[in-house]
């Protein structure tokens, strides 16, 4: 078991390194990465998830590559432009609602995204920072760029499923089904068109394509800002869902200074393809995080067993 600490590119989710632990199991290499912001009961599922790729692997793929989207920080418009013609992607998720920043920050970005990726799509995610009446303002104004969704205007599933009836812009639920005791709360209030899914959130492959089923709702897959060997579980849920009609968060291995895999899960044509990976011990030594936060790692894993 190998804790790592990897430099981010730009700042995402107010955070600019990203770690976690990664070991490996009969069944291949596995990623435990939840975010030091989390508590103990809310790490359960992430280790979950870990177990299931380490010791039991996942369901066989219905196939064998996954459209991806590029994932545009709360960056300017220009550095915005740059990464989506980088990506190779024709669609963008692009983060509007950063703390500090406006409405007409979020504008600049979308309107640069929209310009530099042409016909492809474009949706936005405000990870639940808008009041509802805010959101309904926004939305009208972010509209003019042609959005395919808005993922998580505001916070709760009430307030979701408000927005949801006062605008005519798609509306995803993300942290609504991850971040909730009942996921299938977003169903029965309808109170979103799409569901976003993250495989170690949520607690494996398998308790995705249940949720999947029980919601009845078109998924997206997202990734929860992990190396390539948390990534192939992402790529392994969309490859097993029946039916994937939009493009998945998981292109973001590219937002990471360095990579612990000499062949990482990067999109080529806008698809990922679906594979198990394995780390290079050269990358991982480079990437390996020093004694003190090994030992954070470790005594946080140690408590999230016993939670469990």
């Amino acid at each position: 078991m190998i804790t790592y600490s990897i430099g981010l590119k730009n700042k995402f989710r107010g955070i600019t390194v990203r770690e976690g632990m990664l070991f490996e199991g009969p069944a291949g290499w596995a990623e435990w990465s939840p975010f030091l912001d989390y508590d103990d009961a809310t790490c359960v599922s992430w280790l979950q998830a870990a177990r299931e790729a380490a010791e039991y692997g996942w369901p066989a793929p219905v196939r064998d590559r996954i459209p991806v989207n590029c994932t545009v920080p709360a960056v300017g418009p220009e550095k915005a432009a740059e990464l989506v013609r980088a990506s190779g992607c024709g669609t963008a998720k692009v983060k509007v609602a950063e703390p500090g920043q406006t409405l007409a920050d979020d504008l600049a970005r979308v309107e640069a995204v929209r310009d530099a990726i042409g016909t492809g799509r474009v949706r936005i995610d405000a990870n639940g920072a808008w009041s509802v009446d805010q959101a309904v303002y926004n939305l009208k104004q972010l509209q003019r760029f042609d959005l395919e969704y808005v993922e998580q205007p505001s916070a709760t599933v009430e307030e979701l499923a408000e927005v949801r009836r006062r605008t005519d812009v798609l509306v995803a639920a993300d942290e609504s089904i991850r971040r909730t005791e009942d996921p299938l709360r977003v169903r029965e209030l309808e109170a979103a068109d799409i569901a976003v899914l993250k495989v170690q959130p949520i607690g494996g492959v398998r308790a995705c394509l249940e949720i999947a089923e029980r919601i009845g709702l078109p998924v997206v897959v997202s990734s929860a800002l992990e190396t390539s060997v948390g990534i192939a579980a992402g790529v392994a849920l969309a490859a097993a869902l029946p039916e994937l009609p939009y493009a998945c968060g998981l292109a973001t291995v590219s937002m990471f200074t360095r990579e612990v895999v000499a062949d990482p899960l990067l999109p080529v044509d806008g698809y990922l393809p679906v594979k198990r990976v394995t780390p290079d011990p050269q990358l991982f030594d480079a990437a390996r995080a020093d004694a003190d936060r090994t030992k954070v790692w470790e005594e946080r894993m140690s408590r999230v067993r016993s939670a469990g």
